[in-house]
């Protein structure tokens, strides 16, 4: 594979709309092509017979049937409530008056 050179590294900087300084220029080239040889290598070992995965260990379903079960009433979940208003929690007004 042959190296990525400067001048696709600006173009692709016009492409992504990046102004790049010109010193950069020469580094990311480098470094993209150093990412480039890196996928190359896992290209090579990832063989056709090879299935492929999400997971390195295989997932269970660890969710449980929806069962109804009974719940608080309105007056035991505001019973211990620090502050009621016209049956519903009252929290402090964290925004403006604008409605």
């Amino acid at each position: 594979m042959s190296a990525i050179t400067r001048d696709e590294v600006a173009h692709l900087a016009r492409l992504a709309r990046l102004a790049l300084p010109e010193d950069e220029l020469d580094q990311l080239a480098a470094q993209l092509d150093v990412i480039i040889s890196a996928v190359a290598k896992v290209q090579e070992v990832a063989k056709g017979d090879i299935p492929p995965t999400s997971h390195a260990l295989p997932l269970t379903n660890v969710y449980r049937p929806d069962e109804v079960r009974p719940g608080l009433t309105p007056d035991q979940a505001l019973a211990e409530a620090p502050a009621v208003e016209d049956g519903r929690f009252r929290v402090p007004q964290i925004l403006g008056e604008e409605e």
